[in-house]
């Protein structure tokens, strides 16, 4: 079963968010045997070059148009400095659509505020960066209660994470898509954090 993952890109987009997930995905150095690296296509609200906060240039391969999700699949949303603009709509409409149809979406940072925007927390258990702060940026949230103060949360195929957690946010998303067997996730999760050798052999013996 192959995966394709839609990675949403944006004018102003944190590359670095979504750096760790975007790297495991592609290249699936470390994915279950057997397992083909997931396609990862970047998708834009047009064809047109869009510019990272890092000064990055990318391409979009498809519009929000043309993309067609499915089970197997899975919805990237980074962080940005403009999810609380109207020209966010169309991805967030695919992204309640892959929400109610139980397709993996990941949400990270500013990514948050527009699912917060558009009434996705306001019923499943989820974080941002701040729970004060969203609820100023977005006076329209109601699920305060469903507001869990972590790094990074998942609700079935929903994950939200703080901007300060992409590591945290990757673990979550590749758990969820079970390209990694425990071990190797666990052990690749504690080599990032912790920097520890130990940790690189215990990844490497994991998928032998």
């Amino acid at each position: 079963m192959n995966h394709t993952v839609y990675l949403y890109v944006f004018d102003t987009m944190s590359d670095w968010e979504i750096g760790y997930v975007a790297a495991e995905l592609n290249s699936g150095r470390y994915f279950r045997q057997g397992l083909a690296p997931a396609k990862i296509v970047t998708v834009g609200i047009e064809k047109t070059p869009v510019t990272t906060m890092g000064g990055l240039k990318i391409m979009p391969d498809i519009t929000v148009d043309e993309c067609s999700i499915k089970s197997v699949d899975a919805l990237i949303l980074p962080g940005g400095n403009t999810w609380t603009e109207a020209i966010h709509v169309p991805i967030l409409k695919m992204a309640e659509m892959c929400v109610k149809e139980g397709i993996v979406v990941g949400a990270i940072c500013g990514a948050t505020f527009g699912l917060a925007q558009a009434g996705l927390l306001d019923s499943r258990w989820h974080t941002s960066n701040d729970l004060a702060y969203l609820k100023m940026i977005c006076p329209s949230y109601t699920g305060e209660e469903y507001y869990k103060v972590e790094s990074a949360v998942a609700d079935g195929k929903l994950i939200t994470a703080s901007g300060v957690a992409p590591l945290e946010f990757s673990v979550h998303v590749l758990k969820v898509l079970d390209v990694f067997s425990p071990k190797t996730l666990d052990a690749w999760y504690r080599l990032n954090k912790t920097h520890e050798p130990k940790y690189f052999y215990e990844l490497m013996s994991s998928i032998q």
